[in-house]
């Protein structure tokens, strides 16, 4: 046996809404370097578009997967058997439950919990697709992990608000070194390093960052970081038994794009809850995906209540 953990983020460039980063661990039969995904799940999910009466789960990079004119549900009916089987096969009745499946910290529980637009919040899953459906595909995929020797053993997230992300990013003194730091720490949620199974973890590299060793070596307890090869294709690394891949395209191996639509998921419902909120306050507000141009547009429109709300731009905004 051997383990495999992917990992992502979804929302690092937007002025509204969070950053998530999420890491995914699964355990394989045999060597992990070498198990293909795709072929032994290919009877339920399809790294291409399915048609419309195909029952595969379309499991790709989140922005194939997504797209704002299909709206959510081809993203909704791909993520949701996955995280319904980390949860025990149960259904997600509520925002609540994917903030408490996903997030390992109470802390950071709390601060979600906090927010205005998140406080006594009843924003049902799923949002667009029938609870049977979702349901059927759950089992169908259990079934094919279960014929695959295949275990899901845990997502893991950080869903990081504007307050946080501006702090760490004056800590760190670039968003860059912060995206980074993140990453490193979530991995200690779901690598286990006194494992004697191989275990490869893959990600998406980091903008034009070339050496992950010294950001390994952070999180590390003194153990030796040995550098296979840095390049602007991979950085590739050893320690112990594990192998850490920081890669371009990085989503074309199936731990890491199950990662990045379970980001983009979380990240999505979080700014539809977000627009809600916002919308019962300014009648005839557009709602905004938060990326810069559109967030000034949304932080314009949104002035005169947020003022009366008193919620202030630290909660709000972030400024890189």
């Amino acid at each position: 046996m051997g383990y495999l953990i992917g990992m992502d983020e979804a929302g690092y460039g937007p002025n509204l809404g969070p950053l998530v980063i999420t890491a995914s661990l699964w355990k394989v039969p045999g060597d992990p370097r070498e198990f293909d995904f795709w072929q032994a799940l290919d009877s339920v999910v399809s790294q291409k578009k399915p048609g419309k009466k195909s029952g595969l789960l379309h499991v790709a990079d989140s922005k194939q997967v997504h797209s704002s004119s299909a709206g959510l549900a081809p993203l909704e009916r791909s993520t949701l058997p996955f995280l319904q089987i980390f949860n025990g096969a149960k259904g997600l009745a509520s925002l609540e439950t994917l903030w408490r499946l996903l997030v390992a910290s109470p802390e950071r529980l709390e601060e979600i919990q906090q927010q205005p637009w998140n406080g006594n919040c009843e924003f049902t899953i799923p949002t667009t697709v029938a609870a049977e459906s979702v349901d059927q595909s759950q089992q169908n995929l259990q079934g094919a992990l279960d014929t695959a020797g295949i275990q899901l053993q845990a997502f893991c997230s950080e869903i990081v608000l504007p307050a946080r992300f501006n702090r760490l990013c004056r800590e760190y003194g670039s968003k860059g070194v912060m995206l980074t730091r993140l990453c490193m720490h979530l991995l200690t949620r779901v690598w286990d390093r006194e494992s004697t199974e191989p275990t490869l973890i893959i990600g998406d590299k980091h903008g034009g960052r070339n050496r992950y060793d010294g950001f390994l070596d952070e999180v590390l307890d003194g153990e030796m970081i040995f550098r296979v090869e840095e390049s602007t294709a991979k950085s590739v690394y050893k320690v112990g038994n594990t192998e850490i891949r920081f890669q371009t395209k990085a989503e074309a191996h199936f731990p890491v794009a199950v990662s990045s639509m379970v980001c983009k998921y979380t990240r999505e419902v979080m700014m539809e809850r977000f627009n809600q909120y916002w919308s019962e306050h300014v009648p005839d507000l557009k709602p905004t995906k938060g990326y810069p141009v559109d967030a000034r547009r949304f932080k314009s429109d949104i002035a005169a209540a947020q003022e009366q709300l008193e919620i202030s731009d630290q909660i709000l905004w972030r400024g890189r």
